[in-house]
């Protein structure tokens, strides 16, 4: 399986949906549009080696459909390499669904889109995301059989962000092992970049063990919540990459580690829940190698939501997610000593054991 660069929302001219889809390598796209509930939704299947394509569906207002396209792909490709470096018996794919999450939601829309992920028979399986729910899921689940991160009371795991975060943090607490010679976070500077479900949870977690807390995001009264529960210092979004911090940790959207953003940052680490965060892999993966910042690779670290809904397709056990999301602290180690083995930035290692997994089962799935 190819390493593919990857794609940012400012692509070329000669731009397809084919072009893209070869160039990361996925097995199938779908387009789904219902005008009735308004719904207009991608569902993106990256690799199928491993088991279903596993994914959440992000509510999101694109810009537009290019750029809707281009996230669905670079999110379903991620969650290929997360759930083999994982250990998942689980393939990778992602939906997006185009609108505004804050207006547009209703019951309609999403068991609209319950029924297209149920016309694809199991292939893909869905759970939400930013900008989706457990409620939302529970929705779903009126159509289709295929969607996990359900609540509680229909048998589910409920929200799985406290586990995303939880795993965060474990993979943050690794760096600062390999970075400072200890694991404690206590009074190091996290700047936490959104602070949606799992960016709250994570400053829980290191308000506990004493961080040093800023936050930054886009909507004012999520600021304005988080500072009535914790300690933090509120951060205006254009100085964001600019200030005095140790560890930088991107829980909104991806790209953010791009070629102006890191000429900015004067952090150490970078750990953060955010998918896709390097704007593009090969360029920006050795911008922060030779800048010295060390980068826990986001879908090795971000894994404990995807742990959690995986295993409602299993006998639901929540010690056992927990114990499962905090072997990413060791994990994490290990991606950090390839790569200084290697002398490779830290995101080519981590691909590097995630495609080795899935190459191994390809080749013995070709011999039955």
């Amino acid at each position: 399986m190819a390493i593919a660069a990857n794609v940012t929302p400012e692509v070329s001219e000669s731009f397809t949906v084919f072009s893209q889809m070869t160039s990361m390598d996925h097995e199938q796209v779908v387009f789904c549009h219902d005008r009735a509930s308004g719904l207009k939704s991608i569902i993106a299947v990256h690799n199928t080696v491993l088991g279903p394509a596993l994914g959440g569906t992000r509510f999101w207002n694109y810009s537009n459909d290019r750029e809707a396209v281009t996230d669905a792909l670079r999110l379903s490709r991620g969650m290929t390499y997360k759930a083999a470096i994982t250990g998942l018996h689980l393939g990778g794919g992602k939906a997006v669904i185009i609108g505004n999450s804050r207006t547009d939601k209703t019951e309609a829309l999403f068991r609209r889109y319950g029924k297209f992920v149920q016309s694809l028979s199991g292939k893909y399986i869905t759970a939400e995301d930013v900008g989706t729910s457990k409620d939302d899921m529970e929705w779903i689940s009126r159509e289709t059989k295929y969607v996990t991160g359900l609540p509680e009371y229909l048998g589910g795991g409920g929200d799985p962000s406290p586990f995303t975060a939880l795993g965060v943090y474990m993979g943050m607490k690794a760096a600062a092992n390999k970075a400072y010679g200890n694991d404690s976070l206590k009074g190091k500077k996290v700047m936490v970049q959104g602070i949606g479900h799992v960016g709250e949870h994570l400053v829980a977690f290191l308000d506990k063990e004493g961080a040093e807390i800023m936050v930054t995001d886009i909507f004012e009264d999520r600021l304005a919540e988080i500072s009535k529960r914790f300690k933090v210092t509120v951060i205006k979004t254009e100085d964001t990459y600019s200030a005095d911090m140790d560890i930088y940790a991107p829980c909104a959207l991806g790209a953010t580690v791009n070629s102006e953003n890191i000429e900015l940052l004067k952090c150490a680490i970078i750990a953060g829940a955010a998918n896709n965060q390097l704007a593009d892999e090969e360029i920006h993966g050795q911008m922060l190698l030779e800048k010295g910042i060390l980068y826990a690779p986001d879908f090795v670290i971000n894994a404990g939501g995807l742990i959690n809904v995986g295993m409602e397709l299993e006998v639901y056990n929540r010690e056992r997610v927990k114990t499962e999301t905090e072997k990413i602290y060791q994990r994490t180690l290990s991606i950090f000593k390839l790569s200084h083995e290697k002398k490779v930035p830290t995101h080519k290692a981590a691909n590097e054991m995630a495609e080795a997994r899935i190459r191994s089962i390809a080749q013995l799935n070709a011999k039955r």
